[in-house]
Order: structure tokens, then C-alpha cells, then sequence
């Protein structure tokens, strides 16, 4: 959980760069909602500064928008939010509106695996941040690439718990960067060709 302060019932989570740098968003809490904290996140997007302007994103479990927000916070051109939450993209598109950027998110009320399949075009950065411990990570990983929603130069990032293990990933995912913080395992694959020996 990030350093969210409480008021009234609610959470809150900080846009901690770019245009709405300081911002601070509310969320009511909800099981297995845990938006990334400040420093993973810091850390994610000091990753991605060479790519994340102008790049076409999808927030899969999106929850409360954490890294879609700090995506378009940072210049990213647009992101689709997946969440099978009602509540939770309601709040994701009263965020949207508050920050003046209805143009450059959308709201998807599915599962990942069914948005990713129903996606018009290929990502440039997919974020994928599954309620810890749920089983959903490896069929959302299936599914992008069974459906071509990655292609050459794609970034994906995965957020896991410590005790979730390897992953199993397609043979032209290339691990980019990856770190742990306390239970948290966090990683940055790049899509890319399959290398060919010499």
C-alpha cells in the first residue's frame, strides 16, 4: 500500500510526477485493492522515462488508476483502465474528469484476458498489477500474447508477491529491469525478436 493518508472513510494515493505532480487522489478501500506505493512506482517510472511519452498504455487490474494516472501524469497519450470492478472505474473516471483527461483514458468493465482480446491495437506499455496471490497473473500474460496486444518494442510490467515464485513468460519477453521491495516482486519485460546464435 502506498503512504496514503485516510479521511472520511477513504484512501488516498499521491501522483508523485509530471503534470499533476502533488495530486492527491481519494479511493474508498475494497479488498485486495493495493495501489503500488510511491517508491516502486518512482522507480517504475524512472524505468520507463525513455518511452512513456506518447505511448498508448492499458492498466489491467487497474484498481485505483495508480499507474495509468502517473502514466498520463508523465505524457503517456492515452490508457485504457481494465477493471471487473464497477465501483473501482467509477472512481477511476471521476479521477479522469478532475484532472481534465476524459480524452486520454477509458474505462473497461472486464476481465483482462477479455479486454486484451478485444483490443483494437497492440500496447506500447502494459502494466499488470493483479491482486497479489489471485492466480490471474499467468492467464493475463497468456492472453497478451495470444492476442497480439504486445508487438516488438512493448513493455510490460508485472508486480507481484515475493512468494508467487517465476513467472513463466513467452519466449520473446526479455527481462528489462527487476527489483523487490519488502513482499513485493516487481520486473519490466520488453518484447523484442528471439535472439538468433552466431
Amino acid at each position: 500500500m502506498s503512504h496514503a493518508g485516510k479521511q472520511a472513510g477513504k484512501q488516498q494515493v499521491r501522483i508523485i510526477g509530471g503534470q499533476w505532480r502533488g495530486r492527491k487522489l481519494s479511493f474508498k478501500p475494497a479488498a485486495g485493492l493495493r495501489p503500488t506505493g510511491d517508491r516502486i512506482r518512482e522507480t517504475l517510472f524512472n524505468w520507463l522515462a525513455a518511452d512513456i511519452q506518447g505511448a498508448k498504455c492499458a492498466d489491467l487490474f487497474a484498481g485505483t488508476g495508480a499507474l495509468g494516472l502517473e502514466a498520463l501524469s508523465r505524457g503517456a497519450a492515452h490508457c485504457d483502465f481494465v477493471d471487473s470492478s464497477p465501483a473501482a472505474l467509477h472512481q477511476i473516471s471521476e479521477h479522469l474528469d478532475a484532472l481534465g483527461a476524459t480524452e486520454r483514458g477509458h474505462c473497461i468493465a472486464s476481465t483482462a484476458g477479455d479486454a486484451v482480446e478485444q483490443a483494437a491495437a497492440p500496447y506500447d506499455i502494459v502494466f499488470l498489477d493483479a491482486p497479489f496471490q489471485s492466480g490471474l497473473v499467468e492467464p493475463a500474460i497468456n492472453a497478451l500474447s495470444q492476442y497480439n496486444t504486445v508487438r516488438e518494442g512493448t513493455l510490460v510490467y508485472i508486480e507481484t508477491h515475493v512468494k508467487e515464485g517465476t513467472l513463466v513468460t513467452p519466449e520473446d519477453w526479455h527481462l528489462h529491469r527487476d527489483k523487490h521491495a519488502g513482499a513485493v516482486a516487481y520486473r519490466l519485460y520488453r518484447v523484442s525478436p528471439l535472439s538468433t546464435a552466431r
